[in-house]
């Protein structure tokens, strides 16, 4: 049975195009599902603290360390668990919500999700799918002023996730509706 991670990125939690079109995906996939809203549950912003706690070996870190790391492990399960990870995001200001950059800070740790090698970095969440429905005001997928997609599928690289579509939301959402 599959299993998909839902995130949904936009802070309109009424009427986004990519939230309906993430909504969509998703149904179409069926299987279990682990809805992850950044706009109803925001993430923190990550600190110094949690920079350095991040890089204490597991042995040594303290309860105050595991304390910090407490969402970010949280967040990291779910990715594990996950087959296909499906994110509605919009593009704000040609980029990320900065709910979506959160979770990308809280998710990228080393040892966890990716590893430096001596043949550079290596993602450690190898044999998932992504699926990016994106909704943009003006800003087309693929055109130079979109800085999501191309941010965006290079994180996911980061941490193991090649298998990566973009797809635009209001063709999607457009669907559904008929």
């Amino acid at each position: 049975m599959t299993h998909t991670l839902h995130i949904d990125a936009s802070a309109n939690t009424e009427t986004s195009i990519s939230r309906a079109a993430s909504a969509k995906l998703v149904a179409d996939l069926g299987g279990t599902v682990t809805i992850r809203d950044l706009a109803t549950t925001p993430l923190p912003q990550i600190d110094g603290a949690w920079a350095v706690s991040r890089l204490v070996d597991p042995d040594n870190q303290s309860d105050e360390d595991k304390d910090r790391l407490a969402l970010s492990d949280s967040l990291i399960a779910e990715l594990q668990a996950a087959d296909t990870i499906v994110i509605g995001t919009p593009i704000y200001n040609f980029a990320a919500p900065a709910s979506l950059k959160a979770w990308m800070d809280l998710v990228a740790r080393p040892r966890v999700t990716f590893r430096y090698t001596e043949n550079g970095p290596e993602g450690l969440l190898s044999g998932k799918k992504a699926i990016v429905a994106v909704a943009s005001g003006g800003v087309a997928i693929g055109t130079p002023a979109d800085f999501l997609t191309p941010h965006l599928r290079f994180f996911l690289s980061f941490i193991g996730i090649t298998d990566v579509e973009f797809v635009a939301a209001k063709d999607i959402a457009s669907a559904a509706a008929a």
